[in-house]
């Protein structure tokens, strides 16, 4: 009996790390796919005057820096939490911090863009006045100080608090932003600070909507622009929605854990952080990269291997 029940384990162990393995191999390969598309974008972003030099591409070179920060750092939290490798509280904060500071980086972005595509619509008279690089500029500044306070705040909250900890002290548990920011008080701001972000974001870019839906109805303006500026804001709205979610995320794996074995808890973790975590910081990829008439062609060059792309232009050229 205790030979079958040593095999059972041996089996069961095994098992569990087959499964580790292929769902982190399958996470980390389409994380590192969007990481791949999203780094190329970045680069054609910088590499062209027009995108350096126009408001719209600043923020949306805002967006994907921020959301490829996070996409990166979250991958290494979940490669930790995969294979329950445990840091030393210190080390777990360096890894933490960085997707916390980005995290509204997104939604206030997105805000901001929104307010942008709206006075580009129904105001286009005033928009090269209102919408400048100076102006980005400083709007990209508050977003980030924004975030900043945020994370500043809740690090005040844990050193102030009466727990005594150690920076050196082993963690018991993976590396987790519930682990590092263990304090309650700091769990009731951020559920405080995140709701009021995401439900401002909100707001404005149904507002954005509803301005640009009925300036589209108008016989005196671009329909077709404005109809691309409408489905571009609905888009930014299902893109705020799943990072609603998101924040959820960790209360559902919590919730999850106390009633399902791990191998179910490493598939809805796994599922999660595909779903929830990768997809809604790549949408901006495809909502502008491949959208956008202006981007796209240069997007696409840098994609594919550029002599390829050129062969392949050559040969079109010829048989035409």
């Amino acid at each position: 009996m205790p030979r079958t029940n040593y095999n059972n384990t041996a089996g069961l162990k095994y098992h569990t790390t087959h499964e580790t393995l292929l769902y982190a191999s399958l996470t980390m390969g389409s994380s590192s796919i969007f990481l791949y598309i999203n780094s190329v974008l970045l680069f054609t972003l910088r590499s062209k005057s027009v995108f350096r030099e126009t408001s719209r591409y600043i923020l949306l070179y805002n967006l994907l820096f921020a959301d490829t920060v996070y996409l990166i750092s979250s991958s290494l939290i979940y490669m930790l939490a995969a294979f329950r490798i445990k840091l030393t509280f210190y080390m777990c904060s360096v890894v933490i911090l960085p997707p916390q500071l980005v995290y509204s980086i997104s939604p206030l972005t997105l805000t901001v863009m929104s307010l942008e595509r709206f006075v580009a619509i129904c105001y286009p008279l005033r928009h090269a006045v209102i919408i400048t690089i100076r102006n980005t500029g400083v709007a990209i500044t508050l977003v980030w100080l924004t975030s900043s306070l945020s994370i500043i705040i809740r690090v005040l909250m844990l050193l102030c608090s009466n727990t005594e900890f150690s920076f050196n002290l082993q963690m018991k548990d993976i590396c987790s932003k519930e682990t590092v920011f263990f304090v309650p008080m700091s769990h009731h701001f951020v559920t405080a600070y995140s709701g009021i972000v995401l439900l401002s974001a909100g707001v404005t870019i149904i507002c954005s909507y509803i301005g640009v839906t009925l300036v589209a109805r108008s016989a005196s303006t671009n329909k077709a622009s404005a109809r691309k500026a409408s489905q571009t804001l609905l888009l930014h709205l299902f893109q705020l929605g799943l990072i609603l979610i998101s924040t959820f995320q960790s209360n559902i794996i919590t919730a999850a854990a106390t009633i399902m074995e791990r191998s179910h808890v490493l598939r809805l973790y796994s599922l999660s952080f595909i779903f929830l975590t990768i997809l809604p910081r790549c949408l901006s990829t495809f909502i502008y990269g491949l959208r956008d008439q202006t981007i796209r062609p240069f997007l696409i060059q840098h994609l594919c291997c550029q002599w390829r792309c050129s062969a392949f232009l050559n040969k079109a050229n010829v048989g035409e």
